[in-house]
Order: structure tokens, then sequence, then C-alpha cells
């Protein structure tokens, strides 16, 4: 028999499950003679795939059979689904829903407008025709990607849903700019979108302001808050007054999650092709792993005569951190470069290119009882000159230490046993001379700590320590000979704390102390005797006989608010050594840059060309207030010589919002055979970074006073609007004979995708 019912005015139909279906009919006569025009409500059976409830509100609705009818602002709820249209049609034994004219689809943060559709509650399939969608992403911060608060939007002629994660659409647009005017969109015939992970497009045409920019064969829009997926990634382009027109393209791969993979090239129309490579890995937990790669194929500018000069290299690093069972860490930081020249050219920042140094590092450690046990491999090559290429080479392979911290066996006396034991095979190769593969270097050094006190007022810890090493190989003439060469010595290092002398003060609720902490180390050294005589591989084979008194003072000021703990806003360390043994026991050299232990533990700088008194006066002023603005300025005042040698200063301040100012100087000034007199300013203002909303800039500059040029420049300007934004970038090179290069960037940021160009984020020359 079939059931027919019309209700007029604003009427609504719950269906819900019935186990008595046999009622069917009598309930539906019961429920239409109850309740009155414009407030009806009746319940049929609808047996849905999870047994909820279907709420249909409609100005008219009727039924045929299975079949409702509802006309006027239809509104069908279902669960977490809600689906309005002028016209439906709903079948309560497919459970599938026919609509048409404004039709839209809203379901968690999903928003679907379409002219008509088809939709199935039980199954949460449908499709939909003309259809305008949007959905809702929540992302986390990402520096290295614009992101956009707008929702990911699409257009398009039909939409599937295959089920409750899936949409596949065809003649699809689809961007995260506004809808009415969008900057730019993707079209493709045929897009697929994964909620909560990507929509991948087929045949993608990227159009800029309507105009076709680039095609894309397949391409991946991400979807989720934070997700790596696999694909090829936006192409790079560039220009460069050396490398000429530059085009790249890379391939991310992301095989699993604990692990993804970079593969990229790049053609440079001037030099050939570069190649890139970059891993990460974290296997477990407690381990992290990564390898990056460059390297160029280059066929050379052409210098004189036409000829071309190759400048092709590569360089890779490797790194690992691993905590291993039974207390054990590991940890990697192995890098290797072909060639200077190779890293001159084709570096991409000046503070790259100005390094000379390849340092490789591997060591497993394990710490017990206050005692530590390492295994260690160690490789340090400092490139001299790059045409013709010479360097110094370092290298201690393999090698093993056990030291102790200090430790009291007895609990009434403060006396303090400690050592330290290594045993290594030592390397080192430089223009004029060269030791066997493996120079063995044994070493044991036990010691003795008895901190005294006076009261309040006075401390004094002296320490004892007895050394003796013995090397595989010594220096006879400036030649290296096999002779077993050993050194015992005994050295005494009192450290004198005076009282210090302090004062504080309150000004509101905030809590001030001015600081004077004065400090004496006495230092003596005997033993070493011929100093010329050691090879030096590292600090260790620096030791010299020394009689000499350290004497300095600490200023500090603090500041304590009431919300916070105390921070130094001002520290102040002025100090200088006293040598009563001026020639260190024969090991100075007059006229000859010497670096001893005893010298570079007061100052980076070298100072001693002769036998000396009395080290320079150190000065090292640091302001570091917490917030907008800290620095540093260091000074060294020789008094042999009655002049400032050396001068360091450095600021960063942030005067306003995303504003930054870093400024830099730093001058050197003594004779030609302690080192090269420099005289160089560094400065880097701006304002906001690359993937900031709004306008970003910066520029900066690294200037040579003493040869009055130009090292580095670097200009970068961006606007980044709510979807996405355009950067440029002008940045010069001046490394001498070697490059001198004009480089000129672009980039378009598209929001939540990525860039297309090569404008990096401002380049970090101060740190």
């Amino acid at each position: 028999m079939l059931g027919f019912c019309v209700f007029h005015g604003r009427t609504r139909v719950r269906l819900i499950q019935l186990h008595q279906l046999r009622l069917r009919f009598l309930l539906l006569l019961l429920a239409c003679a109850a309740i009155p025009a414009g407030a009806a409500q009746v319940r049929v059976p609808a047996p849905m795939r999870r047994g909820g409830i279907v709420q249909l509100e409609a100005k008219q609705q009727r039924r045929e059979g299975n079949l409702f009818l509802a006309d006027g602002d239809v509104d069908i709820r279902y669960e977490a689904l809600r689906l309005r249209a002028d016209h439906a049609e709903y079948n309560t034994a497919t459970g599938e829903a026919a609509v048409r004219g404004h039709v839209r689809l809203d379901l968690e943060n999903q928003h679907i407008e379409a002219d008509e559709g088809r939709y199935n509650l039980r199954t949460s399939r449908g499709s939909f025709k003309n259809v305008r969608g949007t959905i809702h992403i929540r992302r986390r911060p990402n520096p290295s990607v614009l992101l956009s608060p707008n929702p990911f939007s699409f257009e398009a002629r039909e939409v599937e849903r295959l089920d409750e994660r899936t949409y596949e659409i065809h003649g699809a647009w689809v961007t995260v700019c506004e809808p009415g005017r969008p900057i730019w969109r993707f079209y493709a015939p045929r897009a697929t979108i994964k909620l909560e992970r990507q929509a991948r497009l087929q045949g993608a045409t990227f159009r800029l302001l309507g105009v076709p920019v680039f095609y894309l064969p397949y391409a991946t829009v991400p979807l989720a808050r934070r997700q790596r997926q696999s694909g090829f990634l936006l192409p790079q382009i560039g220009s460069s007054s050396r490398k000429g027109f530059t085009f790249g393209q890379a391939f991310y791969w992301a095989p699993a999650e604990w692990m993804d993979m970079t593969l990229g090239a790049e053609y440079l129309s001037r030099r050939g092709v570069a190649q890139t490579a970059e891993l990460r890995a974290r296997p477990w937990e407690n381990m992290r792993l990564g390898a990056t790669y460059f390297a160029v194929n280059d066929r050379g500018l052409r210098g004189a005569g036409g000829v071309r000069v190759p400048q092709a290299g590569h360089q890779s690093n490797v790194s690992l951190d691993a905590y291993l069972p039974g207390g054990w860490r590991a940890v990697v930081d192995a890098n290797q470069l072909t060639s200077l020249k190779f890293r001159l050219a084709f570096a991409e920042t000046f503070a790259e290119a100005v390094n000379s140094e390849v340092r490789s590092t591997a060591f497993v450690t394990n710490n017990f009882r206050g005692l530590s046990l390492n295994f260690s491999a160690s490789n340090y090559k400092n490139f001299l000159s790059a045409a013709p290429e010479t360097a110094v080479v370092l290298r201690a392979a393999p090698g093993a230490r056990l030291s102790s911290v200090e430790q009291a066996p007895w609990q009434r006396w403060p006396i303090y046993f400690g050592f330290h034991a290594a045993a290594e095979a030592l390397h080192r190769s430089e223009p004029g001379l060269s030791t066997p593969t493996a120079v063995q270097r044994f070493e044991i050094a036990p010691r003795v700590t008895i901190p005294l006190r006076w009261g309040p007022w006075l401390g004094v810890m002296p320490t004892f320590l007895v050394r003796s090493t013995q090397y595989g190989a010594q220096l006879s003439a400036g030649t290296v000979v096999s002779n077993t060469l050993r050194r015992t010595t005994g050295e005494v290092t009192v450290d004198i704390r005076p009282p210090s002398l302090a004062r504080i003060w309150q000004r509101g609720d905030t809590k001030w102390k001015h600081a004077v902490e004065p400090q004496v180390v006495y230092r003596y050294v005997r033993g070493v005797n011929a100093f010329g005589r050691f090879i030096r591989f590292d600090e260790q084979d620096t030791l010299t006989d020394t009689n000499e008194l350290e004497y300095g003072v600490t200023q500090r000021f603090f500041r304590r608010k009431p919300d916070g703990g105390a921070e130094e806003m001002v520290s102040w360390r002025v100090a200088q050594k006293h040598y009563f043994d001026p020639t260190f026991n024969g090991a100075i050299v007059p006229g000859r840059r010497n670096v001893f232990q005893s010298l570079y533990s007061i100052t980076p700088y070298a100072f001693a060309d002769s036998p000396r008194r009395f080290s320079p006066l150190v000065s090292d002023l640091r302001v570091t207030p917490g917030g907008r603005y800290d620095a540093q300025f260091r000074m060294d005042i020789d008094p042999l010589r009655g002049k400032v040698t050396a001068v360091g200063t450095l600021i960063r301040i942030r005067p306003y919002k995303e504003a930054f100012v870093t400024l830099a100087h730093f001058k050197t000034d003594v004779v030609a055979t302690l080192q090269p007199r420099s005289d160089q300013i560094r400065a880097l203002v701006g304002y906001g970074e690359l993937n900031r909303l709004g306008w970003n800039g910066s520029f900066g500059f690294s200037y040579d006073v003493r040869r009055r040029f130009l090292q580095n420049q670097i200009i970068q300007v961006s606007y980044n609007g709510r979807c996405c934004g355009l950067g440029f970038e002008y940045r010069r090179l001046a490394l001498g004979p070697v490059r001198s290069e004009n480089q000129f960037r672009v980039a378009l940021l598209i929001a939540n995708v990525g860039t297309f160009g090569n404008l990096r984020r401002q380049e970090r020359i101060f740190e």
C-alpha cells in the first residue's frame, strides 16, 4: 500500500529505524492527522548504515512510498553533514538524496556549492555539477613556506565524492586566493582531493593573472597541517654574470615517515650542470642521520686566449648523532671538499666562499662513574692558496682517550684526584713538511687539586699535574725523523679568588646588583725543554715551559624583575698576563710568529714575535639586556708597541617590530710577521623576512677599508599577499681574481605550495 502525505509551511520530518515495520502506514496516517500545517513532524523508517537519524526540513514536503519530495529551503541533516537545496528527493530505502537549485553541502571543514547533485547518506558517495567549494586547513608555522589563512578553493564542472575522504574533480580550478579575484590558479582537466592529505592535479596549467605560466603533467598541493609528499618541486630560474641563465629542478622523495631525500639538478648556461642531493633520516627516536652533496660539471669560462679554465668539483657532508645502548653516544660530522677553487667559484654566500677550512670529526663516547671513555677520528684541512693549491692537513685517527673528573677518596680531606690518558695516531702535511702516515703519541697526566678557603674572603685552589708524553717522530733541523721523543713536565696552577665586592639596590619593583670579581691565576710549567723538536699536530703540542701570572677583574651588572629571574645586562672583563720567563725557556724565536698555549689563552690574536714580559691588555665588554639589542666590544692594547692592535665590535638591534640592524667592525694592526693587517666593516639592515606577509626587505654589505672595495653586497625586496608573493634579489661577490659575480634572483611565492624561482632568505653573515 502506498502512503501519501503533503505538508504546507515549514515542516520537519525525522527518519529513523523502527523495529515494527508493519505499523509504518498506520503511524504515517496518525501523524498526518495529528500535526497542524506549518508545524508538521513525522517519524518513519530510514535504515542507515550507522543507525543514525536523518532530519529533513522544507517549506513543502510529501511522500510517495520510500521517496520524500521536498521544496523550498530544503535542509537535510545527518550526523555532521548538512545538505541544502531548493528541491530534494530523498529515498529512504537507498539513502540517496537528489538535489537541485542552490545546492550547498557542509561537512566538517568542507563546503560545496553546486547547481545540482546526488548524495548517498549511507555510502558517503555523491556527484555534483557546476561546483564551487572550499576546504579549510589549519597549518603549523613553517619559516620556509609562505602560509595563507585562506581556505583551499576550487571550481569544477563536475565533482564526485568517492568516500568520506576522497573527491574526484573534472575541469577543475584550484587556488588559495580569494575565489572572486584569484591572482593565481591551477587548472587541471582532472584532479583528486584526498582530505587531510593532498590534492593531485593531472595535466595542470599554472596561470598568473589569467596568463598561463607553465605546464605540469602532474602536481600535488598539500592539504594537511604537516605532511611530506613525494614529487617534483617547483622549478628554479635565475641569472648570474658568471653562470648565465640558470634553470633547476628537484625531486622530493619521502618513502617513510622517518626518512626523506631531495635530488636536484641545475643547468648553468655558461658553465655546465650542477647536481645536489640531501638526505634526512631518523630511523629511531635516538638517532639522526643527514647527508648533503653538491657538485658542478664545469666546462669553465674562457680565459686569456679563449682557453677555458674549468673549476669543477664537489663538496659533501655526512652527519650522525645516535644514542646507543649501554650509555654510548656516536657522533659523526664528516665534510669533504675537492678544492678551494671550486668553493670560491660556486659558493652561494660570501661567508661560505671565504671559509678555507674543512673539518671532519667522528667519535664514540661513554660517561660512567666519573669517567669518560672516547674513541675518535678527526681530519682538518686548511687551504693556504687556491692557485697553486696548497694546504695544511692534520689527521688524528684512530684515537682513544680516558679521563676522570676530580674525585675525593677521603670525605674529611679536601683532596681531589683526576687523570687524563690518550693514545693516538697522527699525521701532518704542508708545503715543505710531511710526517709518516701514522705518528704515535701516548700521554698520561694524573693531577691533584686541593681547594682551600679562608673564610668568605679568600679562595685558593692549587692543582698539581705531571704530564708524560711520548712521540713516535720528531723534528731535526726542520726534517721529520722517526726517532722516539719523550716529554715529561711538572705543572702547577694556582687559582686565587680574592673577595668579590657587590652592591644591591632597588628601584620600584626591580632589583639591581653590581658585582666586582677579581681573579689571579699563577701557572708554572717545566720539562718541555727543546720546544723546536716537537711536531705541531694540535694545541697539546704547543705546550711550553712558562712562569706566568694572569690577573684581571670582571664587573657584572644584574637586573631582577618581580615576575622573572635575574639577568646579566652588562659584563666587562679586563685581563693581562705577566711572563716572568720572557723567552719561555728558549721557545720564542725572534722575528717569527710564535703561537703557544701561554699566548693564545689570553687572546686569539697573535702578538709575540720576540721575548716579552707582558701580554696585551684585553678588554671585553658585553651588553646583553635582552629584547631589542645586544652588543660586544673587544679590544687588545699592546703595552710593548704602545697601541691598540685588535678591535672587534658587534651590535645587534631590533628597533621596531620586525626591523633589525646588525653592524660589525673588525680591525688588526700588527707587524706583517704576525698576521696581515685588516680593517673590515659588515652590515645587515632589514625588515621582516622572505615569507612574512606584507613588505619585506634587507640590505647588507662587507667592505674592506684597507683595500677600499666592496667584498659582498646583497639587496632583497619582497611583498607577500594572503595567497602569493613576489621577491627580488641582487647579490654581488668580489673574491679577487677567482670570482667577481653579479647574481639576479627572483621568486614567486605560492602560498601553502612553495617558491617558484631561486630567491633565498636573507644571508646571515653574523653568527
